[in-house]
C-alpha cells in the first residue's frame, strides 16, 4: 500500500495551479465514527481534535516549544478528524462505507488533486482540497486497499508549506521528500 505521504508533498506545488471557485461547499466532511467496524478491526484510530481539544492542543504545544515555527499552523486550524482501520482479511469493510465519504468531494469547493489507483495492490489513494477566495480552507486525503483505509479531514487556513512541518503529529500522515512506500 502506498502511503498519501509522498502524493502530500507534490500538493504544495500543484496547490498554486489550482482553480478558485466562489461558491464552495463546507470544508467540514460528515466522517462517521464507523462504530459498526470497531470489532472487526485487527486495530483502529479514531482521531477527533476540534473545540476545546484544539485549544489544549495549541496550549501544550505552545508551551512546549514557543519558537517552533510549525505551530503556526495550529492556529489556522479548526479541526483535524482521523478515521484509520485495519483488518486481517481481505472485504472486512464495504467500500459503500468509504464511497459516502469520497461522494461529499464532488460538492463544489472541492478540487481533486491527487488520484492514485493500483490495480496489483487494490489500493486506491485521493487528495483532495477544499479552496476559496484563494486560500485553502480545508484537505481530504482518503486512502484504502482491501485490508485496510484511512480518512483524514483538516479543517482551517490551511498553508501546504506548514502542513508538512507539523507531518506525522496528530494523525496528519507525514510528508516530505523523506516520505517513502509502505507495501
Amino acid at each position: 500500500m502506498k502511503s498519501p505521504r509522498i502524493l502530500l508533498s507534490l500538493a504544495a506545488g500543484a496547490a498554486l495551479l489550482l482553480p478558485v471557485t466562489g461558491s464552495a461547499a463546507g470544508p467540514e466532511l460528515k466522517i462517521p465514527d464507523f462504530a459498526h467496524l470497531r470489532a472487526a478491526a485487527v486495530d483502529y484510530t479514531d482521531i477527533t481534535l476540534d473545540g476545546l481539544l484544539l485549544r489544549i492542543a495549541k496550549h501544550f504545544a505552545a508551551k512546549a516549544e514557543a519558537e517552533d515555527e510549525a505551530l503556526g499552523i495550529l492556529s489556522e486550524i479548526k479541526s483535524v478528524r482521523v478515521r484509520d482501520f485495519q483488518f486481517d482479511a481481505d472485504g472486512a469493510y464495504s467500500r459503500a462505507d468509504i464511497d459516502a465519504v469520497r461522494s461529499q468531494l464532488s460538492a463544489p469547493g472541492w478540487s481533486q488533486l491527487i488520484q492514485q489507483r493500483s490495480r496489483e495492490s487494490g489500493s486506491n489513494v485521493d487528495v483532495y482540497l477544499n479552496t476559496a477566495d484563494g486560500k485553502i480552507l480545508g484537505i481530504a486525503v482518503i486512502e484504502s486497499d482491501p485490508r485496510s483505509f484511512t480518512i483524514v479531514n483538516v479543517v482551517g487556513n490551511i498553508s501546504i508549506d506548514r502542513l508538512a512541518k507539523i507531518s506525522g503529529e496528530f494523525g496528519i500522515p507525514e510528508v516530505g521528500p523523506q516520505a517513502t512506500s509502505v507495501e
